[in-house]
């Protein structure tokens, strides 16, 4: 299957290291490399450069805004050079906005329906990982699978990407089973490894169900200690990728943790705030298309 995907770019090397990962996980893709031109609409140093041209504020408005646009394309075009070079079919998608740029995103991928988006993540990973607005907004507000891409990468987890399985987080829930439908529709030809993490009670494992049969199956059991929470199976989620090598960690939007709790998508954010591997969170609201 041809993916279609659209990549948050701002010239970042976060935003290069999510082209670089895209590539690995949807080699030969069509992609959009999005850039939101915002106000000022111009950096602080043009605009430093324009004041002593400008005539009046109306002109200076002017000047701003059509270096701003040339500021703009410059990016965006070296996005798609990158993209390119490795290998995508890719086009640049620049969009002129005034409102939150992940809000932006996600509706750009709504507008050239787009199959995923990926975008990359401030910090270092691990319990110092932060995740920028833009970023935090796409996951929130888009209703196609998003991959989150950290940055730095070692350089395993980037071999990793080329061939690795992909870990699903499993809990029988109805979110999970969306997650990993999205799984398999974007990486058919990947072994998937299902990880389900409970506390040993006797609810848990969840009950197997047709969604696992094809699947490779991990029951991980975390000791409830002062209680079983979310950080508690995002982090044994993150475990799991490491010790199986996997090429990314795929997790449903929201779901039931094994205490009968709905957790409201901690699980996926904890994933994605601890793992120094993609995550790909997918919203509870994603169907799939009908010529899967």
């Amino acid at each position: 299957m041809a993916v279609n995907a659209i990549v948050g770019y701002d010239g970042s090397l976060g935003a290069s290291a999510a082209i670089d990962a895209g590539a690995r996980l949807f080699p030969g893709a069509h992609g959009w490399i999005t850039f939101l031109w915002l106000p000022p609409f111009a950096s602080d140093k043009v605009r430093r450069r324009l004041r002593p041209m400008a005539r009046d504020a109306n002109e200076l408005a002017e000047m701003v805004e059509r270096e701003g646009e040339r500021e703009a394309r410059r990016i965006i075009d070296l996005g798609v050079i990158l993209a390119r070079a490795a290998g995508w079919d890719a086009e640049p998608l620049l969009k002129r906005t005034w409102g939150p740029e992940g809000l932006r995103i996600a509706q750009a991928v709504e507008d050239v329906q787009a199959d995923v988006v990926l975008v990359g993540s401030r910090g270092l990973g691990g319990t110092q990982a932060v995740l920028g607005s833009v970023s935090d907004m796409v996951l929130h507000y888009c209703t196609r699978p998003v991959v989150v891409v950290p940055h730095p990468m070692l350089a395993a987890e980037y071999e990793a990407l080329n061939a690795s399985p992909v870990l699903v987080g499993w809990d029988g829930s109805a979110g999970a089973t969306t997650a990993l439908a999205a799984a398999r529709r974007l990486w058919p030809q990947r072994d998937v490894l299902l990880v389900s993490v409970g506390d040993g009670d006797p609810a848990w494992p969840p009950v197997d169900s047709p969604a696992v049969a094809a699947g490779e199956v991990l029951w991980l059991t975390v000791k409830r200690g002062h209680g079983f929470h979310a950080r508690a199976v995002s982090e044994a989620l993150v475990m799991a990728a490491d010790n199986h090598d996997a090429a990314v960690v795929v997790v449903g939007s929201r779901g039931r943790s094994k205490a009968g709790e709905m957790v409201l998508g901690s699980v996926a954010l904890g994933t994605v705030h601890h793992s120094h591997r993609p995550v790909m969170v997918v919203s509870d609201s994603w169907k799939l298309p009908a010529d899967a």
